[in-house]
């Protein structure tokens, strides 16, 4: 007996979605889209070294940060506005990829590659729906908010406490050395000064562990 093939697929979905109603139609194709993030690996290992987490189970813990660290927040932040941000900031690697934040070589031309996913990806939606996540994702790039800083804060913080809790993860696989993870994690300072000291006393402890390299 020949196997049934389906015609199910994104596509499709997305046509049978617009014959109900044309937005209706461009915000499921937009969330379809968005299972691609679950495909996006990235280089910070799981506490349990398991595996290497995905962008999607990034973003989310990054809005369970910004939960559960708003009272670290200064008084002019929005939480709720950073939720969004955090949740809209990597939706461009579906296009661009994930970047190692360590690799400077491969970060070359990574500026303009995202701004070509984010035209791509969020021109999916409805006029209105683009307008407001592309704001919220040029919020998180410019920085130059309070509510763009916690939230860049966060983002930064996250990948830092996977690494110093598996043991020092990426760290010890790419020879990171002290002075990059400082570099790298200063913009913490802006979004929060306990958060800031939190990252120092984690950097200092994987110099003194041997989980980072130290600065000659």
């Amino acid at each position: 007996m020949a196997e049934t093939v389906s015609t199910l697929n994104p596509e499709l979905i997305g046509q049978l979605a617009t014959g109900v109603d044309e937005r209706l139609g461009q915000q499921i194709t937009f969330l379809l889209e968005l299972d691609r993030l679950k495909s996006i690996i990235r280089r910070s290992p799981l506490v349990d070294r398991s595996r290497l987490e995905n962008t999607a189970e990034h973003s989310w813990h990054l809005a369970m940060l910004a939960i559960v660290l708003a009272d670290r927040a200064g008084p002019d932040v929005d939480v709720l506005r950073a939720i969004k941000l955090v949740l809209v900031h990597d939706i461009v690697e579906i296009d661009a990829g994930d970047v190692y934040i360590y690799d400077d070589a491969a970060r070359v031309g990574k500026q303009a590659n995202e701004q070509a996913a984010a035209d791509r990806l969020f021109g999916l939606l409805p006029d209105d729906q683009a307008a407001e996540l592309r704001a919220l994702w040029d919020e998180y790039e410019a920085r130059d908010t309070p509510t763009g800083q916690f939230a860049y804060a966060l983002d930064r913080l996250q990948p830092l406490l996977l690494n110093a809790a598996s043991g020092g993860g990426s760290w010890v696989e790419n020879s990171i050395v002290e002075s990059q993870v400082r570099r790298v994690n200063g913009p913490i300072q802006n979004g929060s000064d306990e958060l800031w000291q939190l990252a120092t006393a984690i950097i200092d402890e994987g110099v003194a562990s041997g989980a980072l390299v130290a600065d000659a």
